[in-house]
C-alpha cells in the first residue's frame, strides 16, 4: 500500500516539508523487509567510517616503524602495512554493501512517489487539467522523482556520515597532539561549512529561477508539438521556433549563471581547505624541530588532513546537490497539495444502479462563480427511455455531461442516478455506469485495438471487434496494413475526424453501461455512416438510460423526450412533433438546419464538388 504523504502544517519550510514528505518513503510502513535493509545500511556504514578513520593512524606506524634508526621486530613493518590494507579494502567494502543494499530502498522510493504523484494527478478536478500546462508539469515531475534517490542517499549516508567522521577525526587529533590540532580542524570545517551553505542558498534562487524557464521553454515546445496541424495551417513554423529560441535564451542565461556560481563555489570551498592543510601541517612541522612528534606523525597528520579534505569536498557537493534536489522535489510535492475539489464524502458507498433513472434537481451551476452557466435546470429520463438536450451554441449543453459524471459538483440543486446524489456515492462507480462518445474525442498513441479495448480492458477480441461493427469501423480497419494494431498517432491525428468519432463509439459500446451518453456522437460523420451507425446506436441504447446532446437536430427524432436549452435554462420540452408544432425555438432550429441541408444537396448537385477531409487517411 503506498504510503499516505500528509501536507505539514503552513509554517513549516519549503526543505522542511519536502524531507517530512519522504519520511515515509525512507521509513516504509508496514515494510519490515525494507526497514531491515535500512538498518543494516545504516550498520555497514558504522562499519565503513570506522575503518576509514584508522587508515591514517595503521598509516603513520607504519612510517614510524620503516624508519631509519628505528628498533622493531622483523614482521612488525609488514604487519602493519598488512592491516593498512585491509583498513583500507573493508572501508571500501562496507561502503559498497551499503550502497547495494540501501538501493532496494531508494528505488522502491521513486516508484512509490511517483505512483502517489500520478495517482493523485488522475484524482484531481476536470478544472486542475483544462488549466495546467503539460510540459512544465511532466517536467517537473521528472525532474522531482529524478532527485529522489540523490535526496535519500544523501541525507542518510552522507550529510550526517561526514560529519561525524569529521568529529571522528578531530577527537583522535586531540587525544594524539593537543587542542590546537583539533581546534585548527574544527575551524577549518566550520568555516568551510558556513560558507558553503551561504553560496549554496544564494545559488538556490538561481537554480529556481534556471528550472522555471526550463519548464516554460519546454510547455512551448510541447504545446507547439501538440498543435503541429494548426501551427502549418496558418504557416507558423518561424513564429513558433521564435517564441522556443526565447525561451531558450532565457534558460541559457539563467544556465550561466547557475555554472558561474557553482565555479565562486569550488574556488572558495578550495581556498579554506587549503588554509587549513597549510595552518596543521605548519603547526605539525615545528612540533616535529622540537622533537615533539616523529615523522610518522608528521605523515599521519598529514594523510588525516589529505582524508578529511575528501569528505569535505563531497559535503560541498553533497550540499549543493541536496539543496538542488530539494528545489527539484518542491515543485513535484507541491502537486500533492493540490485540493482535488471534487472528492468523495467519507465513506462514500458505491453506487446501486437499479435501472439507471437520471434526475437533474434545480442545478445552478458556473465554471467560474461570477459568470453562471446553467440558471436552475431540471428534467429526468425515466430508467430505459432516451432524452434528447439541444439548443444553440454557448446554452450549456455540454455543461449536463461533465456534471453527470461529476468532473464539478454544482452550486445548487443535485443531480441523482436512481434518486441516489452522485456527491454522496463513489466517483469511479458514478462513472463507472456511464458510457460517453465525447463531442471532442481524444485517443491514446496506441493502436487502433487498444483505444477500442479502452473501454472494458480485458473484453475478448470478439467482443472489440463487435462493437468495432456497431460503429461501422470494422471494414475500415481491415483494408489497413496493419489492421487493429496500426498506431494511431498522438491524440490519434492519424486518423480522420470520423475515422476517431467510430473509434470513440465502438469504445463506449463494448463498456455495455446501464447509461449511455452521446455529446455530438456523430457531428464529424458523412450523412450515409451516420444513417448506418444511428440504426446501430438504436439497438444498443435499447433498454438503457441515454441522453444524446445534439446540435444536429435530425439524429434526435426518435428521442422520448426533447429538452431545449437556451442560455442555460430550459426553454422548452416534449416530443420531437410537440415541439415543431409548438412553433418555438426548436421549430425554428429545424427550419434553419432543413435550409441549410437543402443548400448543400443543391450544391452536391452535378456541376458541384464538395471537398474530402483535409486529413490523410491512413489507408493512405
Amino acid at each position: 500500500m503506498t504510503p499516505p504523504i500528509t501536507p505539514p502544517p503552513e509554517k513549516s519550510s519549503g526543505d522542511l516539508r519536502t524531507i517530512r514528505s519522504l519520511l515515509p518513503y525512507l521509513w516504509p510502513a508496514n515494510e519490515p523487509g525494507l526497514r531491515l535493509r535500512v538498518v543494516l545500511a545504516v550498520f555497514c556504514l558504522l562499519l565503513a567510517k570506522a575503518a576509514n578513520v584508522t587508515i591514517p593512524l595503521v598509516y603513520g606506524r607504519a612510517v614510524d616503524a620503516l624508519s631509519p634508526g628505528r628498533e622493531h621486530l622483523a614482521l612488525l613493518p609488514l604487519t602493519i602495512i598488512l592491516g593498512y590494507g585491509l583498513a583500507r579494502l573493508s572501508a571500501a567494502l562496507f561502503d559498497q554493501l551499503r550502497s547495494a543494499v540501501f538501493q532496494h530502498v531508494a528505488q522502491r522510493a521513486i516508484r512509490r512517489v511517483a505512483l502517489t504523484v500520478f495517482r493523485h494527478l488522475h484524482a484531481l478536478s476536470l478544472r486542475f487539467h483544462v488549466e495546467r500546462q503539460t510540459g512544465g508539469l511532466s517536467r517537473s515531475i521528472e525532474r522531482g522523482t529524478n532527485a529522489i534517490d540523490n535526496i535519500l542517499s544523501f541525507a542518510l549516508f552522507n550529510v550526517v556520515p561526514t560529519l561525524v567522521e569529521l568529529a571522528l577525526a578531530a577527537g583522535i587529533l586531540w587525544h594524539l597532539f593537543g587542542v590546537n590540532y583539533a581546534i585548527a580542524t574544527v575551524a577549518t570545517v566550520g568555516i568551510y561549512i558556513f560558507y558553503t551553505i551561504k553560496v549554496a542558498n544564494w545559488r538556490m534562487s538561481i537554480r529556481r529561477a534556471m528550472n522555471e524557464s526550463d519548464s516554460a521553454a519546454n510547455t512551448k515546445a510541447i504545446d507547439s508539438l501538440l498543435n503541429a496541424e494548426t501551427v502549418k495551417y496558418f504557416v507558423a513554423e518561424e513564429h513558433e521556433a521564435r517564441r522556443y529560441d526565447e525561451a531558450l535564451a532565457k534558460y541559457e542565461r539563467h544556465a550561466v549563471r547557475t555554472q558561474t556560481s557553482l565555479a565562486w563555489l569550488n574556488i572558495g570551498q578550495s581556498f579554506i581547505i587549503a588554509l587549513g592543510l597549510t595552518v596543521v601541517m605548519t603547526m605539525s612541522a615545528y612540533a616535529i624541530e622540537a622533537g615533539e612528534m616523529s615523522v610518522g606523525d608528521f605523515v599521519l597528520v598529514n594523510t588525516y588532513l589529505l582524508q578529511l579534505a575528501a569528505p569535505l569536498g563531497v559535503f560541498g557537493w553533497v550540499y549543493s546537490s541536496l539543496k538542488q534536489g530539494l528545489v527539484d522535489m518542491e515543485k513535484m510535492f507541491e502537486l500533492l497539495r493540490v485540493d482535488r475539489e471534487v472528492a468523495d464524502k467519507p465513506g462514500a458507498q458505491p453506487l446501486q444502479v437499479r435501472g439507471g433513472e437520471v434526475a437533474f434537481e434545480n442545478i445552478r451551476f458556473g465554471y467560474d462563480p461570477r459568470r453562471e452557466i446553467l440558471h436552475g435546470v431540471s428534467f429526468r429520463v425515466p430508467a430505459g427511455k432516451t432524452l434528447a438536450i439541444v439548443g444553440p451554441t454557448g446554452a450549456g449543453k455540454s455543461t449536463i455531461s461533465r456534471l453527470l459524471f461529476r468532473f464539478y459538483d454544482a452550486a445548487d440543486g443535485r443531480v441523482t442516478i436512481d434518486g441516489q446524489d452522485v456527491r454522496d456515492v463513489t466517483q469511479t462507480s458514478v462513472r463507472g455506469a456511464i458510457g460517453i462518445v465525447p463531442q471532442d474525442t481524444v485517443l491514446f498513441n496506441d493502436t487502433i485495438y487498444y483505444n477500442i479495448a479502452y473501454g472494458r480492458p480485458g473484453a475478448t477480441k470478439e467482443a472489440i471487434e463487435h462493437a468495432a461493427r456497431m460503429a461501422e469501423i470494422h471494414d475500415f480497419v481491415m483494408t489497413l496494413p496493419d489492421g487493429y494494431e496500426t498506431k494511431v498517432g498522438e491524440r490519434g491525428l492519424k486518423l480522420s475526424g470520423g475515422e476517431k468519432q467510430r473509434v470513440a463509439i465502438a469504445r463506449a459500446l463494448l463498456k455495455d453501461p446501464p447509461i449511455m451518453l452521446f455529446d455530438e456522437a456523430t457531428s464529424a460523420l458523412d450523412t450515409a455512416t451516420e444513417r448506418g451507425i444511428q440504426a446501430n446506436l438504436r439497438a444498443a441504447s435499447s433498454g438503457r438510460t441515454t441522453l444524446i446532446i445534439a446540435h444536429r437536430l435530425s439524429t434526435v427524432i426518435d428521442a422520448d423526450e426533447i429538452v431545449v436549452l437556451e442560455k442555460g435554462r430550459v426553454a422548452e420540452r416534449g416530443t420531437f412533433d410537440q415541439l415543431r408544432a409548438a412553433d418555438g425555438i426548436f421549430a425554428t432550429m429545424w427550419a434553419k438546419q432543413q435550409e441549410q441541408q437543402n443548400l448543400a444537396a443543391q450544391s452536391a448537385a452535378p456541376g458541384f464538388q464538395l471537398e474530402g477531409e483535409i486529413r490523410e487517411p491512413l489507408r493512405g
